[in-house]
């Protein structure tokens, strides 16, 4: 079931405020990260991705409907890899930077690009001027939602982006000039990686029927998902209103490594996963959008659309 909707008093505080509210010692208690705590959420979410990869590779009956439960669990690899650009699943840098970049290379996110596009979002979240996020045209009509949603826009962006970066040509304004030669790096080894990939299809079907073809079919799962997180949220600077935290199930929260809680992690993103419920009860009654579950978010989504 979904959460109950906690009353909201319209935000009356702003997110600088609600921090003022915090003892000092509350802060450093909730900023505290955890190997134990990401290690153990890691294993249960590959574990998970093992099981039904190792259930579609041996073809068990009625294998085919695991292809979009793998694709649910492969994409949401994304809500890890976000997480890493802020270092905070980990106590260890080092386990973050390898996390990081082992689910970017599964999702065509080059994770050192990666990291200075989200931290340009949180330092501008929902400016129409400076959000990189809010670079391409809005969505105006269901058909071009139904676009969004389909995936196919972000994997053909991802692999430009990717190609761009080999090349050492993109200059975006939050891309620090220095950072290139490690963007251009990570890049060419996405490439070669990829290039293996497919020459092993050549010998296998196994990557296609374990990876390639689940993230196709699990990809609008996480688009719809992200929607929800700044999608109609007013464009203030207030991040109680521009960013929306969403009532939704253990499962849905284990899955997004808790970003569903997402006001929360943009008030303090420095905040681990896992200290995030805790975080949530503390601000609960000053967020200002918020939705009951995704399906709710979408079908108000989708009825002020065009046709």
């Amino acid at each position: 079931m979904t959460a109950a909707k906690p009353a909201q008093n319209h935000c009356a505080m702003d997110h600088t405020g609600f921090i003022k509210t915090l003892a000092p010692e509350t802060r450093a208690a909730l900023n505290q990260p955890s190997n134990a705590a990401g290690l153990r959420h890691l294993a249960l979410h590959l574990g998970l991705i093992a099981l039904a990869g190792t259930a579609i590779a041996l073809r068990i009956p009625l294998w085919w409907l695991l292809l979009p439960v793998q694709g649910v669990l492969l994409v949401f690899l994304f809500t890890l890899e976000h997480e890493c650009t802020h270092n905070t699943p980990f106590k260890s840098r080092w386990l973050n930077t390898l996390a990081g970049h082992a689910s970017g290379l599964v999702l065509l996110l080059p994770f050192t690009w990666f990291r200075y596009f989200h931290l340009a979002h949180h330092k501008f979240t929902n400016d129409p001027a400076r959000d990189p996020e809010l670079a391409h045209p809005p969505i105006q009509s269901r058909t071009q939602w139904l676009r969004h949603i389909s995936g196919l826009p972000y994997w053909a962006a991802q692999i430009r982006l990717i190609f761009r970066l080999a090349r050492g040509a993109d200059s975006a304004p939050y891309l620090p000039s220095g950072a290139k030669p490690r963007m251009q790096a990570e890049a060419l080894i996405m490439l070669a990686l990829y290039t293996l990939t497919l020459a092993s299809l050549i010998f296998t079907p196994l990557l296609f029927w374990v990876w390639i073809l689940p993230a196709l079919i699990g990809q609008p799962a996480l688009r719809l998902y992200l929607l929800a997180e700044h999608g109609d949220c007013p464009q203030v600077a207030n991040m109680l209103l521009n960013t929306r935290t969403t009532f939704t199930t253990r499962i849905m929260r284990f899955l997004a490594w808790n970003m569903p809680y997402h006001a929360e992690h943009h008030t303090l993103p420095q905040v681990p996963f896992y200290q995030l419920p805790r975080l949530h009860r503390l601000m609960r009654n000053h967020l200002g959008t918020t939705a009951n579950g995704y399906g709710e978010f979408t079908r108000a989504y989708l009825a002020r659309l065009k046709p």
